[in-house]
């Protein structure tokens, strides 16, 4: 069954939290069939429950805000021009745990990026997808009531100068891209955020 899509554009991020949670209510109570959000956020950090704080250099910015979350991973940037989705997915339905579960975040991901003609990867001791010795995406998960939560931040037209500020996903020395960096030009981030949603379907009804 293919998944229930929402987006939700621009919001707030604390709102998105809360409605994330309520679609995970949803899901676990069997009353909605398993969802990915999509959302963009005004520029923030994120900090992972097991981050550490030094990993914030600086924040030039008093505007800018910094939330503590429950997700894995250290800390990383939200902002404009950057797609963030949040998987709600009941795992023990597909019979798989979270290592394989990540790693077919992952696939899609490099798969979506192959679309558009960028050539990404994995590192064996890293989460998340590379270009090159340059990361583009991020993730971040939860699974709470055998249910996932928050998810992964693909950088499409992300400002790129907001990771000096951090070390980004505790990672001394990474350098971060975008796909507008990569093909020298703005992307549609609806037309991304389709064919996420595509390579999902495909690779959740096949197992």
């Amino acid at each position: 069954m293919p998944f229930n899509i929402i987006d939700l554009g621009q919001s707030d991020y604390l709102k998105s939290l809360e409605f994330q949670e309520n679609i995970l209510k949803k899901v676990f109570e069997g009353k909605q069939n398993d969802s990915i959000i999509f959302v963009e956020y005004e520029p923030i950090y994120t900090v992972g429950k097991n981050a550490n704080q030094d990993n914030i250099v600086t924040v030039p910015d008093k505007n800018i805000k910094i939330f503590d979350i429950d997700r894995g991973g250290d800390v990383t940037y939200h902002g404009p021009g950057q797609l963030v989705g949040y998987p709600i997915i009941r795992l023990n339905k597909y019979q798989i745990g979270i290592k394989h579960y990540v790693n077919l975040v992952e696939q899609i991901l490099i798969e979506v990026l192959a679309h558009f003609g960028i050539s990404a990867h994995t590192k064996p001791k890293y989460i998340g997808v590379w270009v090159e010795s340059e990361k583009i995406a991020a993730i971040g998960i939860r699974v709470q009531k055998g249910i996932t939560k928050h998810g992964f931040a693909l950088n499409v037209n992300t400002e790129l100068s907001y990771f000096e500020n951090i070390i980004p996903c505790g990672i001394e020395n990474c350098k971060m891209t975008s796909m507008e960096t990569l093909l020298n030009k703005k992307n549609d981030l609806k037309l991304v955020q389709n064919i996420i949603v595509k390579s999902f379907n495909n690779h959740f009804h096949e197992l």
